[in-house]
């Protein structure tokens, strides 16, 4: 923790830790040299067992939204009949990419704050068969909600064997596990501020051989975005198009501090981030957003109670240090989202419930001092598997 600098606890960009921040200031290299080939080799291969695939992985410079349309280009062909699951403003958003490129878009809208229901989406696929494609959303960080992808993908294997599977997961992955090649997943992408640790403006997207073999014949436009294009290119160590080369510095410092730490590490981490973010915020009154059995590993959504002025709460809150997200969309001024991935520590999220209890306990709000650091202690040990005595659970 540094006072000089904010906690910031939203869903993305992330912090970033010092070597990262540090190799984002290095020099310039030649983006067509072998010093560029060697990270970008490293890069690609180091994310494949977070993506959990052998397959080809492509780096464009562009946001996360980039490569949810680079999926969406690159696979299709205007007039393409596809099923859009939409879990929130993020679900929302892939629809609309396929619809404006001339897909045909039928939409499951699901209550926000809910998951996909896979018997919902079974009913859909054997009422109106004969989608090219289905877009669903891993991570859904307007929500605070994780879809259950393996099951979701299951049925549509089974329902409708034909069909793309195309999953945003920009929030999601190297946060948690994600076995791309054993569920059957077609295409999916992530962003370099996120789990990565870095700053924005890369996306990775991977594509299975059935995805790569449908670019061949997809015939909506694409240039910059072909992702045809980056795995030619890169087979050479090259990118099509010029880097954000100091992002790519970034995310190769990234995956060396996560090669570092170890997948299993990483994802626990994140599972006590989440519990110990949870149990805090509901032990200072705040009902959670989303549906328990789904809530999200990277970040939390609480609702915003009707007595609490959150312009003013959240200014406080501000004063102090700490940078929390709003609602978006329909849910602006009704929830605020804490987030907890890439470099998070159980002691930045300690330090968030600090904060939290200090500017309630000034606004009036009935806290006990230390309720809500004790409750997110707990459960960050719990979730390490740590047994704690019962007294000091119950906050004796």
């Amino acid at each position: 923790m540094d006072r000089f600098e904010p906690n910031l606890r939203i869903p993305g960009p992330t912090a970033l830790p010092p070597t990262v921040r540090e190799a984002g200031a290095r020099q310039m290299i030649n983006h067509r040299g072998p010093e560029f080939a060697a990270m970008l080799a490293r890069i690609l291969e180091g994310m494949k067992p977070y993506f959990g695939t052998t397959g080809d992985i492509a780096m464009l410079t562009t946001a996360g939204t980039g490569g949810l349309e680079a999926a969406v280009v690159n696979t299709l062909s205007p007039g393409d009949r596809v099923l859009g699951v939409s879990i929130g403003s993020f679900g929302d958003r892939f629809a609309k990419i396929a619809r404006t490129y001339g897909a045909e878009v039928t939409v499951i809208e699901v209550e926000w704050g809910q998951a996909a229901d896979p018997a919902v989406l079974r009913a859909q696929l054997e009422r109106a068969p004969g989608y090219k494609a289905v877009l669903l959303t891993h991570n859904e960080t307007s929500t605070g909600v994780m879809n259950p992808i393996p099951e979701l993908a299951a049925v549509i294997r089974e329902v409708a064997p034909e069909a793309l599977i195309l999953v945003d997961s920009v929030s999601g992955l190297g946060a948690v596990p994600f076995e791309m090649d054993a569920w059957g997943i077609d295409v999916v992408m992530t962003g370099s501020q996120k789990a990565w640790m870095s700053a924005p403006g890369l996306a990775m997207v991977a594509a299975s051989e059935r995805a790569w073999a449908a670019m061949e014949s997809a015939t909506m436009p694409r240039v910059y975005l072909d992702l045809r294009a980056h795995r030619d290119s890169h087979a050479a160590g090259q990118t099509p198009w010029t880097p954000a080369i100091a992002v790519v510095y970034q995310v190769d410092e990234g995956i060396r501090l996560m090669a570092a730490e170890g997948a299993s590490a990483i994802f626990a981490r994140h599972e006590a981030c989440a519990a110990a973010a949870q149990a805090g915020l509901q032990a200072l009154g705040f009902e959670l957003f989303a549906d328990p059995r789904h809530a999200s590993k990277t970040v939390t959504a609480a609702v915003v109670p009707d007595d609490l002025d959150w312009k003013a709460f959240n200014g406080d809150l501000r004063r102090r240090g700490l940078v929390l997200a709003g609602g978006q969309g329909k849910l602006t001024g009704k929830i605020f989202r804490l987030g907890h991935l890439g470099s998070v520590t159980i002691e930045e999220i300690l330090g968030a419930m600090s904060t939290l209890e200090f500017v309630s306990i000034s606004a009036g709000r009935p806290i006990r001092p230390g309720s809500a650091v004790a409750a997110a202690q707990v459960a960050a040990l719990e979730s390490f598997g740590v047994a704690v005595p019962s007294a000091v659970g119950a906050g004796a």
